[in-house]
């Protein structure tokens, strides 16, 4: 079932678990995991600044940031600012209302002296915060639910459709496989200002809607995030080439049509290290499930989201270092490699 919302009439889990996800294929890992245990909410906070002779119930103005901020803040992204200031402002502006922005509102005194605006100032406030998303659609299927919100009016519909349908193809899947307390309400959002690929925080999944709209057949950039989700290991559980990697090799398992998307894992070189990530080290991990142990990918992410995992764990695991399984593999790294999906036009 898909109806437009008009609010934002969805409850969200709010986490600061983030990655960096998804990058080009020549781009390596940046950034670390955040410190905050995943759906620990995070600290919001807004200051009034008012220098006007508008006397303001703030514990009404309070009440429609909590009811408000967090939500928005959680689909806009784990960089969205925490603390907001509000400014109470006079102006002579006729037109001006409010102004809302990450970490920033702008109130015309004026206008919110009126009893009628200030009683009506969290839906004034919400329509601030989203003038400039598109559309906001949410789906139910069998127990999880996907909001999609779009804040570009020139995003493929056939593209958002392919996200929609891998999503509930595949995610499903791998929270039932690998992690059934992994949230079952997800966010997607798509967005013109960022310069990445995508990337996961918390239960949201942020698409490029450029690299989409060149890229409309890499529809599996949903199991890669997806699965970051489910890997939910917090700060400190492991190397973020290790989380990477596992993340690219559960695409390669999983993923809905890679041949479509001409995603493929590359050839051994002997400039590579399994530190190198992504696909890269995805490759190193099928090449230990057939010549080594099946399993040691899946095990390891056990492990790193216990945070029980060690370098030790290779050898428990293998019988071998990690570096010791990449020193063989360096000798003979030749593996049987099957790809889902079909070819495209």
């Amino acid at each position: 079932m898909i109806k437009k919302l008009t609010k934002l009439a969805f409850l969200v889990m709010l986490s600061a678990a983030a990655f960096a996800q998804t990058a080009p294929p020549a781009t390596a890992p940046t950034g670390q995991p955040q410190q905050r245990r995943r759906n620990q909410p995070r600290p919001y906070a807004i200051t009034i600044v008012n220098d006007t002779k508008v006397k303001l119930d703030t514990a009404h103005v309070s009440a429609a940031f909590k009811a408000v901020y967090p939500a928005f803040a959680t689909a806009d992204g784990y960089r969205t600012p925490i603390e907001v200031t509000m400014r109470v402002i006079d102006t002579n502006a006729k037109d001006f209302t409010l102004s809302a922005k990450p970490g920033e509102f702008v109130v015309n005194s004026k206008w919110i002296k009126n009893k009628r605006n200030f009683a009506n100032f969290q839906n004034s406030l919400q329509e601030a915060l989203h003038k400039n998303w598109n559309s906001v659609d949410t789906t139910r299927q069998n127990g999880y639910q996907l909001v999609f919100i779009n804040k570009n009016s020139d995003f493929n519909p056939a593209i958002r459709k392919d996200l929609v349908e891998a999503f509930f193809k595949v995610y499903p899947v791998l929270v039932s496989t690998f992690n059934d307390k992994t949230t079952h309400e997800v966010v997607f959002v798509t967005d013109t200002a960022y310069g990445g690929v995508a990337e996961a925080s918390g239960n949201r999944i942020l698409f490029s809607t450029k690299y989409m709209n060149a890229h409309p057949t890499d529809i599996d950039i949903v199991t890669h995030e997806g699965f970051h989700l489910v890997q939910a290991y917090g700060g400190g559980a492991g190397p973020s080439w290790l989380t990477e990697g596992i993340a690219d090799y559960i695409r390669y398992k999983y993923g809905v049509d890679n041949i479509g998307s001409k995603w493929y894992l590359p050839a051994f070189k002997a400039t590579q290290s399994y530190k190198n990530s992504y696909r890269v080290t995805a490759r190193f991990f099928e090449w230990i499930d057939q010549k080594v142990k099946p399993g040691v990918a899946v095990q390891l992410d056990k492990e790193l989201r216990a945070h029980t995992y060690t370098e030790a764990t290779w050898a428990a695991l293998t019988g071998k270092s990690v570096d010791e399984l990449w020193a063989d593999y360096a000798k003979d790294p030749e593996v049987k490699l099957h790809y889902s999906g079909k070819e495209r036009n």
